[in-house]
């Protein structure tokens, strides 16, 4: 079994990620951000750095998709290779932060990759307004995201909400986080499991 938590910057993927890992007993697996060299470079110089990130973030989720296929165990994955492609790159080339030729040869390597794997058996996709980002980006602190833009969230949520409406790879469990706290409230994390039992029935 292979789940995987979509959603945008502060949503709580991580946070979900760990709780259903517990829960379920299954093996989380998470994104390594912190480990990425050009994080704090891409946000200091987004033009410069923007493909050199995306590859790098397309290269480590494919690692983490075949580490999930080859351990034989039930896997629930933080963020997923979609994202990568139909988000983030998409939104760094409208806003020409990407050019025309890194925005091809970058579809190009993401097409070939996705061609060679399977769609996660659920996917899950966590529905924040831009506030409740900002208000979870700013509670964690990570120094890298304090410079993101109210406008930068906005316009990832309008991809994520395209494409989520679209997707048809496989299950998926849209969730609107603004009335849930599953963090917090045992209440609503058991809701949570709920809707998602009754997906993957």
């Amino acid at each position: 079994m292979h789940i995987a938590i979509a959603g945008n910057i502060g949503s709580g993927k991580t946070t979900l990620t760990n709780k259903l890992a517990k829960h379920y007993n299954w093996t989380p697996n998470y994104e390594d951000a912190e480990q990425n060299p050009y994080l704090n470079d891409f946000y200091n110089d987004m033009p410069r750095w923007a493909f050199n990130l995306q590859v790098y973030f397309l290269h480590s989720r494919l690692k983490k998709i075949l580490e999930c296929k080859n351990s034989g165990q039930h896997v629930i994955q933080d963020r997923t290779i979609y994202e990568d492609a139909y988000i983030f790159a998409a939104n760094l080339y409208d806003m020409n932060l990407m050019s025309e030729r890194d925005y091809r040869n970058y579809l190009d390597i993401f097409e070939f990759t996705t061609s060679l794997l399977q769609a996660p058996d659920l996917l899950i996709y966590l529905r924040a307004n831009v506030p409740t980002l900002i208000k979870q980006i700013k509670k964690r602190g990570r120094q890298y995201e304090q410079s993101i833009s109210p406008d930068y969230l906005t316009k990832l949520n309008q991809k994520y909400d395209l494409w989520s409406q679209s997707y048809n790879s496989g299950k998926i469990l849209t969730i609107d986080v603004e009335n849930l706290d599953f963090a917090n409230s045992d209440k609503d994390f058991i809701s949570v499991t709920k809707l998602i039992d009754e997906k993957l029935k």
